[in-house]
């Protein structure tokens, strides 16, 4: 397995302007790290940024661990579905100018006037097509399990199930399981064979004060974001069974806690990391 940075870890950063994409890849070098995994949502004109940041990546020693857009297939208009589905495709093509043949893809977000079976004959329909595309460009679609639609691993099995492509698999996201109310161990053995992508993210139980992403369980316990190792996720356990699976890709650290990111979260959770990897002193 290899170790990269989610630039995600490092959104209050970024919102803060201590940080823009190339500061990044400079920071993610700066902390030994073997990949970055990029998102959409940090570009400021991509056509313009991509060869610029494709030449800084290479310079930094660093590989391109996975691309991921935040496309969203909950739309009642046809119209609006068919542009998630063009987003989807500029993901693909993203992805292969940035030298890397993987794209995180989400299935979509929860609304009150979408029907559960409405919402889950969009996904099925945007990933088919989405998935028919990346399999024609080389691509593999890692689908996160994220959200009311796909966040429990019998939900994710059954999109990829049911569309059937040998270019749609999992990105699995260690932390996105408590808040559905699912054991993160007990969803790798479900999804461990068709992982292509690991989000290794905790999550710790948060108090009525919390500054902000605090989100509650099904059962109303508040949750947050917590350093790797902090929280209640049993990464050693998680970490057991993707091993026995045989997955050997990338763990793409991914920090959402309220701790400052650049000093103390991203190294703390970057530790915790390297240990689970056996590649580091400590523990958890």
């Amino acid at each position: 397995m290899k170790l990269s940075l989610s630039m995600y870890s490092c959104l209050r950063a970024v919102q803060a302007g201590q940080l823009d994409l190339m500061g990044f890849i400079d920071y993610a070098a700066a902390q030994g790290l073997a990949g970055v995994e990029l998102l959409d949502i940090f570009w400021s004109d991509a056509e313009r940024e991509i060869p610029h940041v494709k030449r800084r990546i290479a310079d930094a020693g660093l590989e391109m661990a996975v691309y991921s857009i935040s496309n969203n297939f909950i739309q009642p208009e046809a119209g609006a579905r068919a542009r998630e589905l063009a987003d989807l495709m500029r993901g693909v093509d993203i992805a292969l100018e940035l030298g890397v043949d993987l794209l995180r893809v989400f299935s979509g977000s929860a609304r009150e006037d979408v029907s559960q079976e409405a919402g889950e004959a969009w996904i099925l329909e945007g990933l088919s097509a989405g998935a028919a595309y990346a399999e024609a460009r080389g691509v593999t679609l890692a689908l996160e399990n994220h959200g009311r639609f796909a966040g429990r691993s019998d939900q994710v099995r059954a999109i990829i199930e049911q569309v059937g492509s040998p270019a749609l698999r999992v990105n699995f996201d260690s932390g996105n399981f408590l808040p559905v109310g699912q054991d993160p161990v007990e969803a790798a053995r479900e999804l461990a064979d068709w992982v292509v992508l690991v989000h290794l993210k905790d999550i710790r139980r948060a108090g009525n004060d919390e500054p902000s992403h605090v989100f509650p369980d099904p059962s109303g316990q508040l949750l947050t974001g917590a350093v790797i190792g902090a929280g209640l996720v049993d990464l050693p356990a998680v970490m057991a069974v993707l091993r026995e699976a045989g997955y050997a890709g990338w763990l793409s650290l991914e920090f959402e806690g309220a701790e400052e990111p650049l000093h103390v979260g991203v190294p703390r959770s970057l530790a915790a990391a390297r240990w689970l990897m056996g590649l580091g002193a400590g523990g958890l």
